[in-house]
């Protein structure tokens, strides 16, 4: 009997009540590329199979339902485990007895599989996905995962280095490209890119190495990002600048700009923010959602206080807090062009993104000396590692003030004039 797999989240009635109801299957793999999902509904959910069948196409099949409200009957009710035996034998059946499915396992299937298991446990699934269909499958995509070589993933990554930003482009138009710059700044950030999308293929790949789909995962463990890319200075607006670009706004916009600014959240966090999530008595915010997946809770300052409270005013529970000009939620893209509109008024320039304003809120915090772990708390990261990195060096250290106080001086006066020594 093949050996059973466990997984926390699907083997018992109660770990599955926990999870949410959705259109994709929770996916377990259970062997070289078969898996069972559990689709979950809204009384109880049921077992499917999904199994690769050769040129990168799967086949899924609705094997039983699951135990969820009543005893398994092996038949139509089944376990997790009794669903894993299930899929074993209609898996067997269909591929001829072979207990094979025919085919390589590519790197499109890694990344499939990886994006799924990124789905349920990670909020960044949708930019992985663009980055891999733009920048990874279209050149390893059909290549099989077991016979790729460091030389070949080097000379991959190299490429994605000096490829065009690509340019909003409609669905139905061809994609359009930026200007490839060639000065220090445009090399670098094409270097971070690749970086970026290197650190998604080699996620995938581990991924298929610790399901069992490869044997080794020495190759790519091989191949090393571009060293000294990640180190650019964040922009960010003095207090003069903030202000001016508030003045600059109007309506709606202002509200998003001035709530940006008082807590560092990100625009999809502003966006989604409820009445209940902000409460006046202790002067914070709940951010329900985060990148990270966990919720937190944003101190204000009194001013901050002030202008939700004023935001709410008004309000019922389930209201947003911060709507479009139109009424309704801000979306993805709503914020570009009033940005940019807002950075002309106000004649900032280079004009700054919206996420620049989250920068902002977090510069200027550390270099009123705030502790860094208070500003990571606040913007939602686990540590201080990311505060570090992009806003250590605006911080009062101990060895930038021990210096300054304890340097010797010269007296020495700062002077146009020339004077030959002897010449008195």
């Amino acid at each position: 009997m093949a050996k059973r797999v466990r997984d926390a989240t699907l083997d018992s009635k109660e770990a599955r009540a926990k999870l949410k109801a959705r259109g994709k299957p929770y996916y377990k793999s259970i062997g070289p590329g078969l898996h069972v999902g559990y689709r979950k509904g809204k009384e109880a959910g049921r077992w499917v199979v999904r199994m690769y069948v050769g040129d990168q196409n799967y086949r899924v099949e609705t094997i039983a339902d699951a135990d969820d409200k009543l005893d398994a009957n092996g038949e139509t009710l089944l376990t997790f485990w009794q669903a894993q035996d299930k899929a074993r034998e209609l898996h067997k059946r269909l591929s001829g007895d072979t207990g094979e499915v025919a085919g390589a396992y590519t790197v499109k299937e890694a990344i499939d599989d990886y994006l799924l298991w990124m789905e349920g446990n990670r909020k960044s699934s949708k930019d992985a996905r663009w980055r891999a269909e733009a920048l990874i499958l279209p050149e390893l995509g059909s290549d099989d995962v077991s016979k790729l070589t460091a030389k070949q993933i080097r000379k991959w990554h190299s490429k994605v280095a000096t490829t065009a930003p690509r340019l909003r482009t409609k669905a139905d138009a061809e994609q359009r490209f930026k200007e490839l710059g060639t000065d220090a700044e445009s090399i670098r950030q094409r270097r971070a890119t690749a970086n970026r999308v290197l650190t998604i293929l080699k996620a995938a790949l581990n991924y298929a190495w610790r399901e069992g789909k490869v044997t080794s995962d020495k190759e790519w463990r091989r191949v090393e990002p571009f060293e000294d890319v990640e180190s650019a200075r964040v922009r960010y607006l003095t207090i003069a600048e903030a202000q001016r670009l508030v003045n600059a706004s109007s309506g709606s916009f202002r509200d998003l700009v001035q709530a940006a600014l008082q807590t560092g959240a990100r625009y999809s966090e502003l966006a989604r923010l409820r009445v209940e999530d902000f409460n006046a008595d202790v002067g914070t915010l709940t951010i329900r959602e985060s990148k990270s997946g966990k919720a937190r809770h944003v101190v204000l300052t009194d001013e901050g206080s002030e202008l939700f409270a004023l935001l709410a005013t008004g309000k019922h529970r389930g209201q947003l807090l911060l709507t479009a000009p139109a009424g309704g939620t801000w979306e993805k893209s709503h914020q570009f062009r009033p940005m940019i509109e807002a950075c002309q008024n106000a004649k900032i320039v280079p004009a700054i993104g919206f996420h620049g304003l989250r920068h902002t809120w977090a510069s200027l915090s550390v270099m009123n000396g705030m502790p860094l772990m208070v500003v990571a708390r606040n913007l939602g990261h686990t540590d201080t590692r990311m505060v570090e990195k992009h806003y250590g060096h605006l911080s009062p250290s101990y060895v930038a003030d021990a210096v300054r106080a304890g340097a010797p001086r010269f007296g020495t006066v700062p002077s146009n004039n020339v004077v030959e020594i002897g010449s008195r």
